[in-house]
């Protein structure tokens, strides 16, 4: 990032930068504007629709958007071999991760699915506001759910993995993998998923002291 900056000044603008500079994270300015413009609409619907139990706009940054913004550089090691690769974000509520995944990637085609309408309406008004026209949001039950198959499904603090496995097998692509984020697996919660758990990748989220992980698992 460069010494001076054209962006408006915002009350999380500082925060975002050293969140940023922490994940050695480089981004241009109309991006991180996306992601701040993104973080005022979810703190403005969530005082009428209730999308998240985070209500101080200091704590959103740190619990949701620096949180997602962690799993960006792994997920896009993952794809990087793919030029426009599908995601599903399922349960994604207010758009996490899957808002923050198409911000950055504008490559990605991401879907969110939820089956409460009013998150859904909220992230197809931030794809409208923030231009995204790679993001789709479904107002859907995952399970009944058709069509091509997404190369990463992902989820963050969804059901059970062995639900989240069960339910989504269908949606899979060829060569295709989940990748969920946990605050952390146990031994009991992996033995019973009915996948290829292959990778349990530990995070550090920026100015958060709690344990997060990545959970990387493939069809067996």
């Amino acid at each position: 990032m460069t010494e001076t900056s054209s962006l408006p000044p915002h009350p999380q603008r500082a925060g975002l930068a050293q969140g940023l500079n922490d994940l050695g994270l480089s981004l241009p300015e109309a991006t991180q504007a996306q992601l701040l413009a993104y973080l005022d609409l979810l703190g403005r619907w969530n005082k009428v629709y209730n999308l998240t139990a985070v209500r101080r706009p200091e704590e959103m940054l740190v619990q949701h958007l620096l949180d997602c913004l962690t799993v960006v550089p792994p997920m896009s090691r993952a794809l990087a071999a793919l030029a426009a690769p599908r995601i599903l974000d399922v349960g994604s509520g207010g758009g996490l991760p899957g808002v923050v995944l198409a911000i950055l990637n504008p490559s990605w085609q991401v879907a969110c699915v939820d089956t409460v309408g009013k998150k859904a309406s909220f992230i197809r008004q931030v794809a409208a506001e923030l231009g995204l026209k790679n993001l789709q949001a479904l107002h859907a039950r995952v399970e009944t759910l058709d069509g091509p198959g997404y190369d990463m499904i992902t989820s963050r603090a969804f059901a059970s993995l062995e639900d989240f496995v069960s339910l989504t097998a269908s949606l899979l692509a060829p060569g295709g993998f989940w990748c969920a984020m946990k605050a952390k697996l146990t031994s009991e919660e992996k033995a019973a998923v009915a996948a290829d758990v292959f990778h349990v990748e530990p995070l550090q989220v920026p100015q958060l002291d709690a344990e997060r992980c990545l959970v990387w698992m493939r069809p067996r």
